[in-house]
């Protein structure tokens, strides 16, 4: 797990990758585009924007508490998932928890 994580440092320094470039803070009174904050941070590990299992859990139907989910997102998980408390505010991990919320199948 170490390894994996030191990996992805290495290879995102490599590529001038930087986890808080993914997403600029936004005050309260942003319209964050949850679906495309998905897509593009949080896809590389839920896949299918949460809704089945990659390389971080299925998000669709969690049993884990928001205050839960509120925490993994600010503090992060070491050698598995990257803190981005500095990189949202209070109100866009809300959204964020709205949409986790909210994820059911896809439909074809």
């Amino acid at each position: 797990m170490k390894n994996r994580a030191l990996f992805l440092v290495v290879v995102s320094g490599l590529l001038g990758f930087s986890w808080s470039s993914l997403a600029q803070p936004v005050d309260q009174t942003s319209h964050l585009d949850v679906n495309q904050l998905f897509a593009t941070t949080c896809g590389w590990c839920h896949n299918d924007g949460g809704r089945t299992a990659g390389k971080g859990p299925q998000l669709m139907n969690t049993k884990r508490s928001d205050d839960f989910i509120r925490n993994r997102i600010k503090h992060g998980k070491e050698g598995a998932m990257p803190a981005f408390g500095s990189t949202f505010s209070d109100a866009d991990i809300d959204k964020i928890i709205q949409y986790i919320r909210a994820l059911k199948p896809e439909q074809p």
